[in-house]
């Protein structure tokens, strides 16, 4: 197969697509990058099972603990206990002292 037919099937499928969604005015890229990603796909249907080579350097030793779990840890104090829920608590702290009040007429 060559780039010109492979690009060509790409451009036929992309037509068909945007026929089929009514021909939407101005959307014609769209479809011709869902096209591209579909024929990716159907052209190598085994690579979805390759390792990502974005989740490490070759070498280099995985983390000790998993970093998702220093997240975790500090997003704790956001949610409510088991006990609780958000309509639980007073929407702001309460005041430690009063206020004096000044006398009538004054």
């Amino acid at each position: 197969m060559t780039k010109t037919g492979h690009e060509r099937r790409i451009r036929a499928r992309a037509l068909r697509m945007w026929r089929a969604d009514g021909s939407p005015k101005g959307r014609r890229p769209d479809y011709l990058e869902r096209a591209r990603e579909l024929q990716a796909i159907e052209d190598n249907p085994q690579a979805g099972l390759l390792p990502n080579p974005m989740t490490g350097h070759p070498g280099e030793p995985p983390p000790a603990e998993p970093v998702e779990e220093a997240e975790l840890v500090a997003n704790l104090g956001e949610f409510p206990s088991q006990m609780t829920d958000q309509g639980d608590r007073s929407p702001a702290p309460a005041a430690t002292h009063k206020t004096p009040r000044r006398p009538a007429g004054g």
